[in-house]
């Protein structure tokens, strides 16, 4: 346990670390770069990889997979909510969302299937989904997409997801700011004319007083229990029975089932009897979102300070033929599909899509605040709807994906998901949400669409 704790020390010491660099050093500013994510790349440096000064105990190799349990199960725990939207703008926005996800799933995939797991390159049909699971998953997601591949025989997995997941945010951040720099130059953003406009809470990472949102309110008399506590306890719950479940399945049956979605099932589940027992009053979920941030914070540390640089050698030439396909596919995202499949306030709507494709739910918002600092093209509401269904197709998908592409169905699943993404198209071809309204006219023109 001593070791646990000094792991965990030394992490929140280079993390806090990290956020007095970015808070004072101008470059880290301009480039926006999570506090997290410098701080896992000192690690990385100081580890004995490099110079030797830093060592982590035997047990440093599990946090990421152990946390994004408890990530998950922040996700499910508000359970499944369906709210009235309006049809159109939802409805366009749901489905390029999801065309983008089918995309991310099925080119590399299916890339890896008929050519890279065929040409002598060390790679089987199992390499081609980590691309999504760091891209399109993160570094939560990466882990425990890498975890449950390694319990199937893939041992590199876990770095080589970790590695997408890494350059996946790098792409964000930079791709995403070019992004922003070349719309507000065309005139394509509503609500921001200058890149300048930036303020200084986004640039620091220190909030002035005045700008401090709400972290949460107390729902829990603290003279009977802190209410962090009480948060921390709801998430632990259903986070600690997937882990047990699919422990106990395994040990039964041989089938390892991935223990993050598994614990989003038990927190869905969980939610149900939080609802009838009148308990879900009394949870905060802006809290559990905090503590799911906290833990994504250290899942992202630990990540990249981990990263076997020998395996990133040894996969080089596919990791790079990959990165180059997962970079024009997140690049058409907003440039090719992102105007014709949103139309009122398009390209606040693609950047955020585009961050969330690349790295995190985080490095979406960052980006969409930039462009969007007032929250005024509804995004984020329609996100929270798109999510709800979204979500749980992401979950089927991880959770069926790595037993496919291990017993030689990869090729199905790629192609299913690229039917998925020829249905979206089709869906808004159809409905007439494939728009072709001239990008100039888009704040002026609400009703032009294509024929």
């Amino acid at each position: 346990m001593v070791a646990i704790f000094t792991d965990f020390s030394i992490a929140a010491a280079l993390i806090l670390f990290s956020q007095l660099l970015r808070s004072k050093i101008k470059l880290f500013q301009k480039l926006f770069i999570p506090a997290s994510l410098l701080a896992g790349f000192i690690a990385l440096f100081l580890g004995d990889q490099f110079l030797g000064v830093l060592s982590w105990s035997e047990f440093s190799g599990d946090y990421t997979w152990v946390l994004v349990v408890l990530v998950f199960a922040s996700v499910g725990l508000p359970g499944i909510k369906f709210t009235k939207v309006e049809g159109e703008r939802i409805g366009s926005y749901f489905f390029y969302k999801l065309a983008t996800f089918a995309l991310q799933f099925s080119i590399p995939v299916i890339v890896t299937c008929l050519v890279l797991s065929k040409i002598n390159l060390g790679v089987d049909d199992r390499f081609g989904l980590l691309l999504a699971a760091g891209f399109m998953g993160g570094h939560g997601t990466a882990a425990a997409v890498g975890a449950t591949f390694e319990k199937l025989g893939f041992a590199a997995a876990t770095d080589i997801a970790m590695t997408f997941a890494t350059a996946g945010i790098l792409a964000g951040i930079f791709g995403g700011l070019a992004f922003i720099k070349w719309a507000t130059v065309k005139g394509y953003t509503q609500y921001i004319k200058d890149f300048s406009q930036i303020s200084d809470d986004l640039r620091t990472g220190l909030v002035k007083r005045e700008n401090r949102d709400i972290f949460g309110r107390s729902t829990i008399s603290t003279i009977s229990l802190d209410p962090l506590c009480w948060h921390l306890g709801l998430l632990l719950i259903p986070s600690v029975l997937g882990i047990v479940f699919c422990d106990w399945l395994g040990g039964k049956t041989g089938v390892y089932l991935p223990e993050y979605a598994i614990g989003f099932l038990f927190a869905l589940v969980f939610s149900v009897f939080l609802k009838k027992g009148k308990i879900e009053e009394y949870i905060d979920f802006r809290i559990t979102d905090r503590i799911a941030g906290t833990c994504t914070d250290f899942i992202v540390f630990f990540g990249v300070a981990k990263i076997k640089i020998s395996v990133i050698v040894a996969y080089a030439i596919p990791l790079a033929i990959m990165l180059v396909i997962g970079g024009i596919i997140v690049f058409l995202t907003v440039y090719y599909f992102g105007p014709r499949m949103n139309k009122d306030s398009w390209f606040e709507r693609s950047i955020f899509v585009y961050g969330y494709s690349t790295g995190v739910f985080a490095i979406g918002m960052l980006l969409l605040r930039i462009c969007d600092p007032n929250s005024e093209s509804a995004t984020m509401a329609d996100t929270a709807f798109a999510e709800s269904i979204q979500t749980v197709i992401e979950m089927v998908m991880w959770a069926v994906g790595p037993y496919m592409l291990t017993n030689g169905t990869g090729l199905v699943f790629g192609s299913a998901m690229l039917l998925m993404f020829a249905a979206c198209i089709a869906v808004s071809v159809i409905f007439k949400w494939w728009y072709k309204i001239p990008l100039d006219q888009r704040g002026a023109i609400h009703d032009i669409r294509s024929d």
